[in-house]
C-alpha cells in the first residue's frame, strides 16, 4: 500500500522531523532540489531554456526559490515570480518572453481559498505550457480534490513523501499529471488512507491460491451464492455468477425469480435456483434457498432485483437468517435505504458497493467532494466494508482504514461493469479473502481487467473473459 497523508498529517509529519533534528532548510533544500531534478528532466535540457517559477508566500515558495537557484545554475534562464509582492502584477505584464516551462510553487496542500489575480494568470498560461506543479497543483483543495474557480494544470506533481488526498481524487488527480513522490527524510509512518497497489494484490492472493494447489479441495470449500434478477433483468446476476467463477469461485449457484426464468438460463457452469415470485416477477419471499445458505462460503445479492417492496423484504429477511459474509449490490443496497445502521444486526460480514445514487439512497445526503470521508461514515454508520465506486473508488471499514483504487476510468461506466465487480469481490469472498481485502482486490482486479480488454468498444462481458489473464499475469 502506499501511504496517503491528509495535509494535516504531513504538518505533523513535518514537525516531528524537524523535532527529531532535521532542521527545516534542510528539509527546505531537498524538496526544491526534488523539484528541480522533476524540471530537468521535463525540460530535456536546461540549457537556455526559459523556465517561470512562481512562487507563493509559504513552503511551497521556498521550495521553488531553491529550484530556481539550481536550474539557474544548470544554465536556465529563470525568472522568479514573487506572486504577493505589489508588483507581481506589473512584472507578469512585463514579461515579453515565450516560457518552456512553469514551475507552480504558489500555494499547497492546505490551500482553501479561490485562485485570483496573478496566481489566476499563471493557473491559465499552465494550460499553454508545461508545469511542474510543487507538491500539488494550486488552486486544488489538498484533502478533497475540489476546485473551485481555477486551478493549474501540471504535466508533472512532485509531492513530498506520501501521496496527499487531493492529488488522488478528480479533479485535482486529473490536474495533477505524472506525480513523482520524493523522499526528503520525513517518516510517514501507517496512515489511514493508502492507494492499493499490485504488490498488495499479488500479496493477498499468494494467501487464497487461485491455481487450486490444494490438492484436497473441493468445489464447495468456495461457494457462491448469488440472488438477484427479476423479470427482463436475469442478466445481472448471470454476469455476476460467471465472473466470481473466474476469479476461482469453485460453485455457484444463481438464484432468480420464477421458475421459467430459472430454467431458460440454465445450460451454463452456473446452477441455477428458482426463488418465489411476485406476479411482476419480483423476488416474492426467502423461500427455500435459506435451506442450503451454510453451504455456501459467500452470498453475492442485489444486481438486478428490483424494488418491489416483498423484495427488500426477502433481502433484509435473508441478509438477517444468512451468517456468511455477503456484498450486497445495486437493487439490494435500496432495501436498507436511509437505515444501513441495520446491518449492523448481522451476524456476518457485509461489503456494501454504492455509486453516488445508491449512497444518497442509504444515507440520505450526497457524497460530497470528500470521497474519503463519505466512505468512513457510511462504514461506521452500517458496519459494513464499504466500496464507494466513482472517479477513485474508495473501500472503507469501520475502523477509519481506507484504500484508494487508482486505476479505473470512464470507459467502466456500462451496463453490467458493477455486476462483474459484485461478482469478482463475491467470488474472492468465497476463496476465504477478508472482506476489506477481497474489496480493495476486487476493484483493482475489475479495473485491470478493462485494461486487458481494451477500453474501446468494450461492454461488461469482456471484463469477465480478460478475468483469466490478468491473474494470470499476476
Amino acid at each position: 500500500m502506499k501511504p496517503v497523508l491528509t495535509p494535516q498529517e504531513m504538518t505533523a509529519a513535518d514537525n516531528a522531523a524537524i523535532a527529531a533534528g532535521t532542521p527545516a532548510e534542510v528539509l527546505l533544500t531537498r524538496a526544491g532540489s526534488a523539484v528541480a531534478w522533476e524540471s530537468r528532466k521535463l525540460l530535456g535540457e536546461t540549457y537556455g531554456r526559459r523556465v517561470l517559477v512562481a512562487c507563493g508566500p509559504g513552503n511551497n515558495g521556498g521550495d521553488g526559490r531553491i529550484a530556481a537557484q539550481i536550474l539557474s545554475g544548470w544554465g536556465a534562464k529563470v525568472e522568479v515570480l514573487d506572486i504577493a509582492s505589489p508588483t507581481a502584477t506589473a512584472q507578469l505584464g512585463a514579461m515579453t518572453t515565450s516560457f518552456d516551462q512553469i514551475i507552480d510553487a504558489m500555494y499547497g496542500t492546505g490551500f482553501r481559498d479561490e485562485l485570483n489575480g496573478v496566481a489566476a494568470r499563471v493557473a491559465e498560461m499552465s494550460y499553454e505550457i508545461p508545469t511542474v506543479a510543487v507538491d500539488i497543483p494550486s488552486g486544488v483543495n489538498g484533502t478533497t480534490g475540489a476546485v473551485t474557480g481555477k486551478a493549474v494544470r501540471a504535466q508533472v506533481t512532485v509531492t513530498f513523501s506520501a501521496h496527499k488526498p487531493g492529488i488522488c481524487f478528480e479533479p485535482g488527480r486529473g490536474l495533477a499529471g505524472d506525480v513523482r513522490v520524493a523522499q526528503i527524510g520525513i517518516a510517514v509512518g501507517s496512515p489511514d488512507l493508502t492507494i492499493t497497489t499490485e504488490a498488495d494484490v499479488r500479496q493477498a492472493l499468494a494467501t487464497r491460491q487461485l491455481s487450486n494447489h490444494d490438492f484436497e479441495t473441493h468445489k464447495w470449500k468456495s461457494g457462491l451464492l448469488v440472488i438477484g434478477g427479476s423479470r427482463g433483468m436475469v442478466g445481472a446476476p448471470l454476469l455476476v455468477s460467471r465472473a466470481a467463477m473466474r476469479v476461482g469461485a469453485g460453485i455457484v449457484w444463481c438464484a432468480v425469480p420464477g421458475k421459467d426464468a430459472a430454467a431458460r438460463a440454465s445450460g451454463s457452469e452456473v446452477i441455477m435456483h428458482a426463488l418465489p415470485e411476485t406476479r411482476k416477477g419480483s423476488w416474492r419471499k426467502v423461500g427455500t434457498v435459506a435451506n442450503s445458505f451454510s453451504r455456501f462460503q459467500a452470498m453475492a445479492i442485489g444486481p438486478g432485483l428490483g424494488l418491489e417492496r416483498s423484495t427488500g423484504k426477502a433481502v433484509r429477511a435473508t441478509l438477517s437468517r444468512g451468517a456468511n459474509p455477503v456484498v450486497l449490490d445495486a437493487d439490494g443496497l435500496r432495501a436498507f435505504s436511509g437505515c444501513p445502521e441495520l446491518l449492523k444486526r448481522r451476524s456476518g460480514s457485509t461489503i456494501v458497493t454504492p455509486h453516488a445514487g445508491e449512497f444518497l439512497a442509504l444515507t440520505g445526503r450526497a457524497v460530497g467532494d470528500d470521497r474519503a470521508l463519505a466512505a468512513r461514515e457510511l462504514a461506521q454508520r452500517s458496519g459494513a466494508v464499504v466500496l464507494l465506486k466513482g472517479p477513485a473508488t474508495v473501500v472503507a471499514d469501520p475502523s477509519g482504514r481506507a484504500a484508494i483504487n487508482p486505476s479505473d476510468g470512464p470507459w467502466l461506466a456500462t451496463a453490467g461493469s458493477g455486476d462483474v465487480l459484485t461478482g469478482i469481490i463475491g467470488g474472492l469472498l468465497a476463496r476465504g479473502l477478508a472482506p476489506f481485502t477481497a474489496a480493495t482486490v476486487g476493484a483493482w482486479l475489475h479495473c485491470q481487467a478493462a485494461d486487458e480488454a481494451g477500453h474501446t468498444g468494450m461492454v461488461a462481458g469482456d471484463l469477465i473473459d480478460a478475468l483469466p489473464r490478468v491473474l494470470d499475469r499476476l
